[in-house]
């Protein structure tokens, strides 16, 4: 009966583990902690799976609106529409919610940044570009979601935290071997 009643137990809000794969590549390749990218990610697009929060790369964001879709053609459709009918600097995308308008050239095109693959290496280049600006990890997060800074970048250092610190590897936030 044990046995029973532990597997019922409620499960994390978020997974302890390693980022995914795909977060350490595209961290690595720009030089930055695995940890900071997923962190961002949970923080841009998070939503419940299976009991656990994961970022979810098929998530617009338009005029402050979030939307999640089941299949990137579904979001590309969303995302085109949104594009015709709503300023480029208020769509954001993917799983690091990357600016259209301040950040579309990076792209080959409009869907182009629904692939995760590119949506986090570019979020993960935006992050390397903020840090060498502040110098610190937590800031650069801040920075990537407002520039300017600010309350709005404040409101998202904290919440940016509270994931970092929920990921088993937080600890240290060292830059990869290969960016020192």
């Amino acid at each position: 009966m044990l046995a029973l009643l532990a597997g019922l137990a409620v499960q994390p809000l978020l997974a302890k583990e390693l980022p995914p794969p795909a977060y350490q590549l595209a961290a690595e390749t720009a030089g930055v902690p695995a940890a900071v990218l997923y962190a961002v990610a949970l923080q841009e697009s998070a939503t419940r799976i299976r009991g656990q929060l994961r970022p979810w790369p098929w998530t617009l964001n338009v005029a402050g609106k979030p939307w999640r879709f089941r299949q990137r053609a579904t979001a590309c459709q969303a995302l085109q529409r949104a594009l015709a009918s709503t300023d480029a600097r208020r769509i954001d995308i993917g799983l690091g919610q990357i600016n259209w308008g301040y950040h579309g050239q990076r792209f080959a095109s409009p869907c182009a940044a629904l692939e995760p693959y590119r949506n986090l290496a570019v979020a993960a280049q935006l992050l390397r570009e903020q840090y060498q600006i502040s110098g610190d990890w937590t800031l650069a997060a801040g920075r990537y979601h407002r520039p300017a800074g600010g309350a709005p970048a404040a409101r998202y250092r904290a919440g940016f935290t509270k994931y970092l610190a929920q990921i088993q590897d937080a600890a240290p936030l060292t830059q990869p071997e290969s960016h020192r």
